[in-house]
């Protein structure tokens, strides 16, 4: 499986991570409007972390890139799939709390943008809240921030490979 991947053009990698993750976007999109399932904060950083990987590759499908511009972006795409791994974890981690250990509701994401200073909602945010906690969607017996941290090591694995084989 490895040897194939190898095989693909950087083009063709970073053009699987855009349609990937706009397709992931997609779908997220699709449950809140039409499942009427509402994103809690932490959904909202990793949609921005999934928008963040699809522009990245986006970019560098068309910029066709050099070498060491390529490992550039392979780096960035790692970046981006590393904090939003991080963001998946943290909300997997408060989804596996005990009911009694689940932190409060909070208010939320537009209020606390007017409300508070960018730093003290961001810490606001991830320390999350009861909202963050539900499960409100799972398949195969994941939820969605577990998918979130495949889909994220995925591809941020695809960027580091695209960006340093040889």
């Amino acid at each position: 499986m490895t040897q194939h991947i190898l095989n693909f053009r950087f083009r063709t990698l970073l053009s699987i991570v855009f349609l990937v993750s706009i397709s992931l976007l997609v779908y997220g999109y699709w449950l809140e409007i039409f499942e009427q399932l509402d994103p809690c904060p932490l959904c909202i950083f990793q949609r921005i972390s999934f928008l963040a990987l699809a522009v990245t590759g986006l970019v560098g499908s068309l910029h066709n890139p050099s070498v060491p511009v390529c490992r550039v972006y392979g780096c960035l795409g790692a970046i981006f799939s590393l904090i939003g791994t991080l963001i998946a974890a943290r909300h997997l981690w408060l989804q596996s709390l005990p009911p009694d250990q689940v932190p409060e509701c909070g208010p939320g994401l537009e209020y606390l943008i007017e409300m508070l200073s960018f730093t003290d909602m961001l810490k606001k945010v991830f320390t999350g809240s009861g909202e963050c906690a539900t499960v409100d969607w799972s398949f195969l017996y994941l939820s969605m921030p577990a998918w979130s941290v495949i889909w994220f090591v995925f591809l941020g694995a695809v960027f580091l490979i695209a960006g340093f084989r040889r």
